[in-house]
């Protein structure tokens, strides 16, 4: 009785619904019951069901160990609307589910539900300004094209560059980077993130890019204050100013010696239920309608802690400022309620962790249309929110670097070198004419050779340059292309006609010599006496 984990995609929703029909029509036990002094084979009981269906559910990673019996029933109504059961009589429908002992069996054909078709979103990705991208307005067809005209100097500038020889350098400056330009590359970058982590092919069947603000990123990510809380420039969306004062109350609930508010027996139920009723009437869930299918797709994640981490915090970002701040304050006030053993019981038989993720859940994450398991996949997607909100609300220190470096780089200086652009175009050729192997063999063994031969002669006879210079040039033309050069200078006494040897002066003599050679040491007698 295993679910298979179903990962990040598109229809995430849809496929759990189907493997979740498919385990339990097939697993789910089958015998003879009687009713009403008749038998009836292969079938089971109401009760059976929810116990069978609330343990797959708990046990599947998928789910989650959160999910609650009534949550359960609620499901079973819904395989009983969409005839994945019958009851014994083969009505379906429009009868209700209850946990009870009524019979139910499985019809002979249960169709799974078909993927839903939606409309293709834009698949090009948000194409931010680059280096050479000319200013908006212009066109490419009328920029004249220089043609190529390659001289000693022009090859001899890039050769330099080639072997390590720097000469000097040409600054371009980038065009002034507007505020659209800037929210270009957040939207594009943040979607590209995402849609890496992800592992998909494209966010097309998950989100709509045409409805991603890239005004909302940039606002959740440098409008906050020092507890990493979104602060909202237009304050009429703020929340009200008693339910803020009551998530206050809970969230700092403290002892009942220092409360200095008044009391009363059921003060703190009242308080929660202030609360619950207001996020309740939302709407639009917090997570908005837009965005359902890409938080489902990352429950997929779920088994790769830091992945999903990373994806949710992602998708945070894409939220409206205010949905983003009422999320955090929520979060915050939850996480609190559940470590505080002091916090007196908010409802008679439900434990305080169970209770905040079955009153929040649906006001959190919602589908617009009736998803079949949008309930359950809300308490998985709450339950994981709850633990981790801390980091999940954070702002992703690794994108916000990687854009932040991008904005920076294409508003810096770029450094050209002459000779090392290719602004320089090939003229295209007018025609084509056929020619003969002859000819063919002849072009290529000397149609590349005659160039360089003229660009060589143009090198030897160049009265500007100093013997010393030639002499550098001609060894860097030497080494790159010794064929021509040693047809040029098909020996040394060739190559020496070129720079003739100048007659070398004579050693001046000394202004002494030594008359006589050098006599070697002779011992003599000791003056000593």
């Amino acid at each position: 009785m295993e679910h298979r984990i179903v990962g990040p995609g598109p229809y995430r929703a849809t496929k759990l619904w189907n493997e979740t029909v498919e385990l339990f029509r097939a697993r789910m036990p089958l015998r003879k019951h009687r009713c009403r002094f008749k038998s009836y084979e292969r079938c089971f009981t109401a009760a059976e069901a929810v116990d069978w269906l609330h343990e797959l559910l708990r046990c599947s990673q998928n789910f989650g160990p959160e999910v609650t019996r009534k949550q359960t029933v609620q499901l079973l109504k819904k395989f009983l609307k969409n005839h994945v059961i019958e009851d014994i009589k083969g009505k379906w429908g429009q009868e209700d589910f209850e946990d009870n002992r009524h019979l139910y069996r499985f019809p002979p054909s249960s169709p799974l539900k078909p993927y839903p078709k939606k409309p293709t979103y834009q698949k090009d990705a948000i194409k931010f300004p680059e280096w050479n991208d000319p200013p908006p307005g212009t066109s490419q067809e009328n920029i004249p094209v220089r043609p190529l005209v390659m001289n000693s100097e022009m090859w001899f500038k890039r050769h330099s560059i080639a072997i390590g020889e720097v000469p000097a350098c040409r600054l371009v400056y980038r065009r002034q980077l507007t505020e659209a330009n800037v929210e270009e590359i957040w939207k594009s970058m943040t979607l590209s993130y995402l849609q890496k982590v992800l592992g998909l092919d494209s966010l097309e069947e998950v989100l709509d890019i045409k409805l991603v603000n890239s005004k909302f990123i940039i606002h959740n990510v440098y409008s906050v204050s020092k507890q990493g809380v979104v602060i909202l420039d237009d304050k009429s969306k703020e929340l009200p100013y008693w339910v803020l004062s009551a998530m206050k109350c809970l969230a700092n609930w403290p002892n009942c010696s220092d409360l200095k508010q008044p009391m009363y027996l059921g003060f703190e139920k009242d308080v929660f239920k202030t609360i619950a009723d207001y996020y309740g009437h939302l709407k639009e869930p917090l997570l908005t309608f837009h965005l359902f299918d890409a938080f489902v797709s990352v429950l997929g994640l779920l088994q790769k802690e830091k992945m999903a981490i990373e994806a949710f915090q992602i998708c945070c970002l894409l939220l409206p400022p205010e949905n983003r701040r009422k999320l955090q304050l929520l979060m915050r006030m939850m996480a609190r309620i559940c470590l505080n053993k002091e916090m007196p019981p908010l409802c008679d038989g439900l434990g305080t962790r169970t209770l905040m993720v079955q009153t929040f859940s649906r006001c959190i994450l919602c589908s617009k249309d009736e998803v079949d398991l949008d309930e359950l996949l809300a308490v998985r997607l709450v339950t994981f929110l709850m633990d981790n909100y801390q980091e999940i609300l954070k702002v992703p220190l690794a994108l916000q670097t990687s854009i932040e470096e991008r904005v920076a780089h294409l508003r810096r200086v770029q450094i050209k070198y002459p000779g090392a652009d290719m602004d320089i175009t090939l003229s295209a050729p007018s025609f084509c004419r056929q020619i003969s192997p002859g000819e063919f063999e002849y072009q290529r063994a000397y149609g590349s050779q005659e160039p360089l031969a003229a660009l060589l002669e143009e090198v030897i006879t160049d009265a500007k340059l100093s013997s010393k210079e030639k002499k550098k040039k001609l060894k860097q033309f030497q080494k790159s292309y010794p064929e021509v050069y040693q047809e040029r200078f098909p020996t040394p006494e060739s190559e020496a006609l070129l720079f003739p040897e100048k007659p070398k002066p004579k050693p001046q003599l000394l202004m002494w010599a030594l008359k006589n050679p050098f006599q070697p040491f002779q011992r003599t007698r000791s003056f000593r006496m």
